[in-house]
């Protein structure tokens, strides 16, 4: 039996979420403002590294809440058509969003090619793998807990042999969207991670709350041993594709990361249930407002305004301005969230100065 998961239980979420943006900050400062004599370091490498995780973890809580969806239009009565519509719509949602984010950058970064208004960054791959998997709404909740895992290993497996393929006769914005590239953020091998939160999402909504403890105590197990498995079988001399790139498309570096994410998810769980106290909490806050900041902080550390920085720091300037544009990005989101709280609390009392929000980040 469904049973609906309350936002108390889904704290976790948040914070695995908020430990995404946090890593994500630090390390596009070290990837925009380090000299580049010195990106051969260790602290670089160790920051990149790192690095790689937020797109993964944010993608594969994308999928999670995807699934929540789909699971919520099931218990509604809603027809499998009207399923599948609803997880559409919300593609186009983050289509807007991420097209409307091109277009900023584009404006605030003139002059610039028109190209870089088509990039496929980490929101349109959202919008992309939403509307290619949304068919998964038409299935129960159970079903789609090992449909989409099916799915998440069948789009990692197929992304060397889709690289190995000729792209040439297709046009240039469609090939962004599909082929693995180092630059930007295509379907394969990208769009497993949302195959896999969906799968991972759909189980958190079949879970009794007295079985989720011990659900997470399976879900670590199944992240280590997917990060052991993944390194054993990537160090091997033989491999079953013919050409493959461990930080392009291959398949162990997906399930490595999936299975980190797993860890995450776990320890975050058993943080927030047994650790982390009541009240306001940082990490929990960056994960509530994940958008804005990601937003905000893209023309911060890349744009204009601090184009003196850029390529101008060594590794402990950096690493102080990583903790500067952390606070930043901190201070921003947290006046966002304590906005809409004021706001609500006028709202109540009558004195309206716009719509009541639906929801207030971090209640």
């Amino acid at each position: 039996m469904k049973t609906k998961t309350s936002p108390h239980r889904l704290q976790y979420l948040d914070w695995v979420r908020g430990l995404g943006a946090a890593i994500m900050l630090q390390g596009h400062v070290f990837d925009s403002f380090l000299k580049n004599d010195l990106k051969g370091g260790g602290p670089y490498i160790l920051s990149q590294f790192a690095g790689g995780m937020p797109p993964a973890i944010f993608l594969f809580l994308t999928g999670v809440t995807l699934a929540f969806l789909m699971d919520s239009t099931e218990r509604k009565g809603m027809r499998p058509l009207e399923r599948v519509t609803t997880a559409f719509r919300r593609s186009g949602y983050l289509f807007f969003l991420a097209f409307a984010f091109r277009l900023q950058l584009w404006v605030f970064g003139l002059p610039a090619p028109w190209t870089d208004l088509f990039r496929v960054d980490i929101l349109n791959c959202m919008g992309f793998a939403m509307a290619a998997l949304a068919a998964m709404a038409a299935f129960r909740t159970t079903e789609r807990i090992r449909f989409c895992a099916v799915l998440g290993m069948a789009i990692a497996f197929a992304s060397p042999l889709v690289t190995q393929m000729n792209w040439s006769g297709v046009p240039w914005m469609l090939r962004s969207y599909i082929v693995p590239d180092l630059h930007a953020f295509g379907f394969f091998p990208w769009g497993a991670y949302l195959a896999f939160g969906m799968s991972a999402g759909s189980a958190i909504r079949a879970i009794p709350p007295e079985a989720t403890d011990r659900a997470m105590q399976w879900a670590a197990l199944l992240g280590g041993g997917m990060i052991v498995a993944c390194q054993y079988f990537a160090n091997q001399p033989n491999s079953i594709y013919a050409k493959s790139d461990f930080w392009l498309n291959s398949p162990a570096q997906v399930l490595t990361k999936v299975g980190v994410v797993l860890l995450l998810l776990a320890l975050a769980f058993l943080w927030t249930r047994y650790g982390a106290r009541e009240g306001w909490s940082w990490v929990r806050q960056f994960g509530t407002t994940s958008l804005l900041v990601y937003w905000v902080h893209i023309e911060l550390v890349y744009g204009r305004s601090l184009w003196f920085l850029k390529g101008n720091l060594t590794e402990a300037q950096t690493a102080i301005a990583a903790v500067l544009v952390i606070l930043l990005m901190l201070g921003i989101a947290t006046a966002k969230t304590y906005r809409l709280r004021i706001q609500a609390v006028l709202a109540d009392l009558g004195w309206t100065f716009g719509p009541k929000p639906d929801r207030v980040p971090g209640d």
